[in-house]
């Protein structure tokens, strides 16, 4: 298997991700009922490769606040560690199905960094 290389490598990713997001009943409401990113799932799927891209192979052109959009989320819907597990298995499943190597080793590892940023400031936030 190919290491990450390019855009088309991150979009693969993100769109099987997806797929098993939308195919987990644990999660799904998340992104069905919260906040549905279903109805307008390319425009999503392309913002989260220019995130990737910009983090992994410093493309440039993500400028949404991350975390804001996760607050926002979680003032709809908690977040709870266990979601954030869950989203983190199936990102992990989603690279190592399809690519092996030094990006997707930093991916994996920027999506443990962020998820832990991110509980911690939602619990910061709830406080």
């Amino acid at each position: 298997m190919n290491d990450v290389q390019t855009q088309d490598d991150l979009y693969k990713i993100v769109n099987d991700f997806y797929k098993k997001l939308f195919a987990d009943d644990r999660i799904n409401y998340i992104f069905t009922k919260v906040i549905p990113v279903h109805e307008n799932l390319e425009e999503h799927l392309q913002t989260l490769v220019k995130f990737w891209s910009q983090a992994i192979l410093g493309t440039g052109g993500y400028f949404n606040n991350l975390t804001q959009m996760h607050l926002d989320v979680d003032t709809k819907s908690h977040l709870t560690k266990e979601l954030f597990e869950i989203w983190l298995t199936h990102f992990e499943a989603a690279i190592n199905e399809n690519f092996e190597g030094f990006n997707c080793e930093r991916m994996k590892n920027m999506a443990h960094n962020l998820s832990s940023i991110m509980q911690i400031k939602i619990a910061k936030n709830q406080s």
